[in-house]
């Protein structure tokens, strides 16, 4: 059992997670009884993996475990002795627990089950753990035991060598086979009453595999029948009744190959079946089939969007859906919004579907005004203020398919707007994202837990199968990481499709710094290293969060230019203790408004980027409401660094900067040009020499950076546009427009933050870019190019990145490169050694230590 609040890895928040638990070693197993069967209707029929949950606000037993099945049903709870002395253990994060129930219980024994409960630790807090647990009365069974053979984990009889005749690794193998059996692509045209706009081969072939998917009668991956028995082959979990099938999946093809389409192709066979046998009636109808206007109408935010004429439905038109289920409610983030209304606009005969848009404050509270839409289309964060609402409509509704675009977004299971959506109504369910693994393979964890993929949407199990082991290195987790990705997902590169889309080059400019730059650089670094080194020595690397951050930060400010990092907070680089920073409220508040620059900071709750952000008197940031939620724990500790903590110790941070998009950037305070400056303007002057009308996109993660490039660009006689994180979405939609207007000629330049070009946004009008620093998360980066290199880009498009050689720049870049080679490796059938996850001996290689 994990412990439920995941946290952030210091220099990269979402590892920690995975931190935790990639690194946690088998100290042994407790045999222990399940009692209080009789009370609960969650029944154990064989040798069983269960789930072991800590309930502290149990009335009977503050230290209470429940047990469950792997339908999450109630079996009981483990017995209060050894309940007593894990507890503890548990909520001290020093222990990971799981359970098996073995095949050797008395059937005359009725009223209890015996368990064996593996307990889980760090190294170097092994031996402590069995001091403790032996204090308690418990006996430990660790590998130097003989019995230890007896345990039934899969981690002991792989290093036992005596696996079961038919072991995990088999059984990942024989449904990977299948798999490939069942592999062929077949092609699907989608209705011509709805779409028309033709399809790629690529997105007919995955129009059908969509197809498939949600028409399939078959039993789910991993589960078999036997005589009339349903089996879970993985962990032997049996029941009389057929387990429904897995309607969905992800859909990860690469960014740019047009998924949008192929959705909305899916969506149109809710209405009119197979296209080749349907045929159109006299009259449009509308979904309660009444006449509707030819022409469609887009009205404001909580509006409808008519997309069209329709034709009357027939029963056997419908394929495999319920008749009182027939709208889709597609999530996504709000700068895909105006993509998906583009998207129906362009491919779709106007009036064929129907649109409502749920958002912002004018929006139903009425399920069946929703249910006259073929779409809903909403945001996450919408979702997320509604999980609380007991007449939330999105949460009555039945819906036909829940499609989570950019589905990424909820790659911390434990988020609100992650909870919010995996507890909405559905039959099918869909993931749809380009970048599934962003940080590490936990990243898939909870797309299994929205999918209701069993067991891998179980924590515990996920960890068991595949976290594990995959974080110590071992080929097996890649190899049942590739073999479960490859039962319920698509992913096509643009390498691998015929799209034809022109070729696109990727080169590394290396800048080297002024000697000014680089005796402050490494003067810095120096320092740098220093407190560093003194946090691993001291063993508080992982508490000190805000510190590590904000120093490499900073260091990484200095690569584009001095002016970024003032003298004064390059002076707090030396300032490690909390007292220091409490002292200083006016540094404390530069530390968070340097934070708040780059962009690539997010809240260690949530794993979103923070929203009223909140300092602490221990120098961690985090979301107002997400620390306030911590703090009505019974025993209130700082999520990081563990110090007690009230709300009396948190500060409020200075208030965004307001948007400076429309100013000249004549006020901005400007350093002389930076190295980095320089050589992007020569770069710049260099293409246009090459081509007068070449448009370019600059991309930087600080926010503060793109005003200081603004001066020297026009200066040197370039037409410069700029979005950003701070514009509304008007406003972006706005510059958008103008930068991909062919009137708008000669040298342009768009600056842009990355995160405001993450998603939904075309800029083919682009055939340059300049990545200006970069990024912790090579999939952001990937986001924001193929923001230019996308289906309807007609020139070959030349990237560079600017790095800063001999800085800590490119070790960022080597970190990059470990994470792509684990996202590329979980939808590759070869088998390959894993790199293994983020972990601390990454901080100590970006600073070179």
């Amino acid at each position: 059992m994990a412990n439920e609040d995941e946290f952030h890895f210091p220099v990269e928040p979402s590892q920690q997670s995975q931190d935790n638990i990639s690194e946690s070693y088998l100290v042994g197993f407790v045999i222990a009884n399940i009692v209080g069967l009789r009370y609960y209707a969650g029944r154990i029929n064989g040798r069983e993996m269960v789930r072991l949950v800590r309930e502290p606000s149990n009335q009977y037993d503050k230290n209470a475990i429940r047990v469950l099945n792997m339908l999450s049903f109630q079996v009981g709870h483990i017995e209060r002795t050894v309940a007593a002395a894990l507890s503890p253990l548990i909520d001290s994060d020093m222990i990971v627990v799981e359970g098996i129930v073995p095949n050797t219980r008395s059937k005359s024994e009725r009223f209890k089950i015996p368990c064996q409960i593996h307990v889980f630790a760090k190294l170097e807090a092994s031996s402590a753990v069995k001091s403790e647990i032996s204090r308690a009365g418990l006996v430990l069974i660790s590998d130097t035991d003989a019995s230890f053979g007896l345990s039934e984990a899969v981690v002991v009889k792989e290093q036992m060598g005596n696996g079961d005749k038919k072991s995990v690794d088999k059984i990942f193998k024989l449904v990977d086979k299948n798999v490939r059996l069942q592999g062929k692509m077949v092609e699907a045209e989608p209705p011509r009453e709805v779409i028309k706009s033709d399809l790629f081969a690529h997105q007919k072939q995955g129009l059908g595999w969509l197809l498939h998917r949600e028409k399939s009668g078959e039993l789910p991956p991993f589960w078999e029948e036997k005589d009339g028995e349903f089996l879970n082959i993985l962990t032997n979990y049996h029941s009389d009744k057929r387990p429904e099938p897995l309607r969905g999946g992800v859909f990860a093809d690469d960014m740019g190959l047009g998924k949008t389409l192929t959705l909305l192709s899916l969506i149109a066979f809710d209405r009119y079946g197979n296209a080749s046998t349907s045929t159109p009636t006299e009259e449009p109808v509308d979904v309660e089939g009444d006449k509707i206007e030819k022409k469609g109408k887009k009205r404001g935010r909580g509006k409808s969007i008519v997309s069209g004429t329709r034709k009357k439905l027939k029963s056997d038109d419908v394929v495999g859906m319920n008749a009182s289920q027939k709208t889709t409610l597609i999530v996504c983030p709000p700068s895909v919004f105006s993509a998906w209304i583009t998207q129906l606009e362009e491919h779709t005969v106007p009036g064929s579907l129907k649109m409502y848009m749920y958002h912002g404050g004018k929006r139903t509270d009425d399920v069946s005004e929703l249910m006259k839409y073929d779409i809903v289309l909403t945001t996450y964060s919408t979702l997320a203020a509604e999980e609380s609402w007991e007449d939330s409509p999105v949460k009555k509704m039945e819906w036909l398919r829940i499609i989570l675009d950019e589905a990424h977004t909820i790659k911390n299971a434990k988020a609100q707007q992650s909870r919010a959506v995996g507890n909405l109504k559905a039959s099918r369910r869909w993931a749809v994202t380009g970048t599934p693994i962003q940080n590490g393979s936990f990243d898939l964890y909870s797309l299994m837990a929205f999918l209701r993929f069993e067991p891998f949407s179980i924590k515990s199990y996920w960890r068991s199968l595949i976290q594990r082991p995959l974080g110590q290195g071992n080929k097996k987790g890649l190899s049942r990481l590739q073999a479960l990705m490859g039962t319920i997902s698509l992913r096509r590169t643009k390498e691998m499709s015929s799209i034809g889309l022109p070729p696109k080059t990727v080169e590394t400019c290396y800048v080297e710094l002024s000697p000014e730059e680089r005796q402050v650089y490494d003067h810095m670094e120096g320092e740098a290293k220093g407190v560093v080194r003194n946090l691993i020595n001291s063993g508080s690397l992982m508490r000190n969060y805000s510190t590590v951050l904000s120093i490499i930060l900073r260091l990484r400010q200095l690569c584009d230019d001095m002016t970024l990092c003032p003298p004064e907070l390059r002076s707090l680089i030396s300032s490690t203790s909390v007292e220091d920073v409490t002292d200083k409220p006016e540094l404390l508040q530069k530390l968070v408004a340097v934070l708040q620059d780059g962009e690539d900071f997010d809240c260690p709750i949530c794993i979103s980027p923070p929203t009223n952000i909140i300092i602490t008197r221990c120098a961690h940031i985090f979301c107002r409401a997400c620390i306030l939620q911590t703090l009505q724990k019974s025993k209130p500790l700082c999520p990081l660094c563990r110090g007690s903590l009230t709300e009396s110790d948190l500060y409020n941070a200075p208030p965004p900067p307001p948007d400076t998009s429309n100013t000249d950037g004549e006020d901005t305070k400007c350093s002389t040009k930076s190295s980095k400056v320089s050589a992007l303007l020569s770069l710049l002057i260099a293409s246009r020499q090459e081509n007068p009308n070449t448009k370019s996109v600059v991309f930087s993660q600080f926010r503060t950076m793109l005003p200081l490039l603004e001066i020297p660009l026009k200066a040197a006689g370039f037409t410069i546009l700029r979005l950003d994180g701070t514009m509304t979405v008007t406003k972006r939609t706005q510059v958008i427009g103008e930068f991909g207007n062919p009137e708008l000629t000669g040298p342009v330049v768009l600056l842009a933050s990355l995160k405001a070009c993450g998603a939904g946004i075309n800029l083919t009008a682009a055939s340059r870019v300049y990545l200006f620093d970069p990024w912790w998360n090579p999939a952001v980066e990937e986001q924001a190019m193929d923001r230019i290199h996308t289906i309807g880009q007609k020139q070959e498009v030349k990237m560079i990145r600017m790095i800063a050689r001999n800085s800590i720049e490119e070790r960022v870049l080597e970190l990059q490169q470990k994470k792509k080679n684990l996202a590329n490796e979980a939808f590759k059938r070869k088998q390959k050694k894993d790199k293994g996850e983020v972990n601390a001996e990454d901080v100590i290689a970006l600073m070179s230590l």
